[in-house]
C-alpha cells in the first residue's frame, strides 16, 4: 500500500461526497491487496467507514450536507427480482458512484466495495449512506459499515437467535466476537466462543460469551455438547470460513439445528459431508452474507443500541491509527493481535 493524492468528483445525479472520519481496517481490505478478490488494479482500500455528507448531487432527497452517516455497500436498487418480493437484503443490483475517483494522472481506481474510505474524501451512490444518531463515536460507528455488522447479523437476522436459545460462535475475530454480541441481544441463555487463542477467548467473554472452548486442548463438537446437555447448540454460526471449522459447526448444532456460515472462504476449498448426515439431521444450513442486513432499517436501530449502552461496539476498537499506518494493521491483523484498526482522520 501507500499513501498518495487522489482526485474526487463532484457528485452527480444518485451520489454523495462524504468527508470521511474514522475508517477500519477489515479482513476484505486484506484481500484486495492481496488478489484474492480481483486484479482490477490500483484499489483504493477502506469500506468500513463513517463521516459527514459535504454534498449531494442533482435528485438526491435520501440525504443532505451535513448528515452524519455510516458508509454500507448494499444500496438498494429497489427494482430487482429481490427486492420486488420484498427481500431487500438480498439485493441482486445495488448501487455505487458512476463517477470514477482517480490518480491525479487520470487512472481510475477500484474503489474497495464501491466505498473506497481510506481518503479524506471519497464519492458514493447516496443509497451507501445511512444517516444515524451523530452522537455516537465514529470509529465505532463506522464498524457497522462491514464486519461488525456480518457478526451482528449473522446471529441476529440470518441465524434467528432467539430468548432462551444455545448458540455456540466458533472463530472470534471481529466477526464471530460480532455474533457473540449479536446472540447475547437476541436473548440467547447459552453463548459459547470456540477458537484457538485465549486472548481472542477472552473479549468473547467480555462481549456476552458463557462459556468458552480452546480448539487447540478441547475436542470442539465434544466440548460444545457437553455444554448443552449433549445435544449441541440450537444455532452454531462459523466465522472462519473453513471446511474443518464448517464441520466442526455441522455436528455440533442440535438436530434440526440451524448453522450459519459467515466465514469467508478461499475459491479452492471443498466441503464433504456424507447425505445422509445431511438429510437425517434436519434443520438449516445457512450462509450469511453482510449478515443479512437493510442499512437503513439496522444500522439506525443498532446505533441506538450502542448508545443506550446495550451493545458495546466501542469494545471492537482496538486500536485508532494514522492513514499511513494501514500497512502495520494489516500485520497486527494477520497475528490476531487485534479485533479492529481504525484509521481516524
Amino acid at each position: 500500500m501507500e499513501t498518495t493524492t487522489i482526485l474526487v468528483p463532484d457528485p452527480g445525479p444518485g451520489e454523495a461526497l462524504v468527508k470521511i472520519q474514522a475508517c477500519g481496517v477489515c479482513h476484505t481490505d486484506l484481500h484486495y491487496r492481496e488478489g484474492g478478490i480481483n486484479d482490477e488494479f490500483p484499489f483504493l482500500l477502506g469500506h468500513e467507514a463513517a463521516g459527514v455528507v459535504e454534498s449531494v448531487g442533482p435528485d438526491v432527497t435520501s440525504v443532505a450536507p451535513g448528515d452524519f452517516v455510516v458508509l454500507n455497500w448494499r444500496a438498494v436498487c429497489g427494482t430487482c427480482r429481490a427486492c420486488r418480493r420484498g427481500r431487500p437484503w438480498y439485493c441482486f443490483a445495488t448501487h455505487n458512484a458512476t463517477q470514477p475517483m482517480t490518480l491525479e494522472d487520470g487512472t481510475p481506481l477500484s474503489p474497495a466495495l464501491g466505498i473506497g474510505a481510506f481518503a479524506e474524501k471519497t464519492l458514493v451512490a447516496a443509497g451507501q449512506c445511512t444517516k444515524v444518531d451523530p452522537a455516537a463515536s465514529p470509529a465505532a460507528a463506522g464498524l457497522l459499515g462491514c464486519g461488525v455488522m456480518a457478526g451482528l447479523g449473522a446471529a441476529i437476522n440470518t441465524g434467528n437467535v432467539g430468548r432462551g436459545d444455545s448458540v455456540a460462535v466458533i472463530g472470534c475475530g471481529g466477526v464471530g466476537n460480532a455474533a457473540v454480541a449479536g446472540a447475547r441481544l437476541a436473548g440467547a441463555s447459552k453463548i459459547i466462543a470456540v477458537d484457538l487463542d485465549d486472548r481472542k477467548l477472552e473479549w468473547a467473554r467480555g462481549l456476552g460469551a458463557t462459556h468458552t472452548v480452546n480448539g487447540r486442548t478441547e475436542e470442539v463438537v465434544k466440548a460444545i455438547q457437553g455444554l448443552t446437555d449433549g445435544n449441541g447448540a440450537d444455532v452454531v454460526i462459523e466465522a472462519v470460513g473453513r471446511p474443518e471449522t464448517y464441520r466442526q459447526a455441522f455436528y455440533a448444532r442440535d438436530l434440526a439445528g440451524t448453522v450459519v456460515l459467515v466465514g469467508v472462504p478461499t475459491p479452492e476449498m471443498k466441503l464433504e459431508l456424507p447425505l445422509l448426515d445431511v438429510f437425517g439431521r434436519g434443520g438449516a444450513l445457512k450462509s450469511s452474507w453482510y449478515g443479512d442486513c437493510l442499512p437503513e432499517r439496522d444500522f439506525p436501530l443498532l446505533i441506538d443500541l450502542y448508545l443506550q449502552g446495550r451493545l458495546d461496539l466501542d469494545a471492537f476498537v482496538s486500536e485508532t491509527i494514522p492513514l499511513d499506518g494501514v500497512e502495520d494493521a494489516f500485520a497486527r491483523m494477520e497475528r490476531g493481535e487485534v479485533l479492529r484498526s481504525v484509521v481516524q482522520f
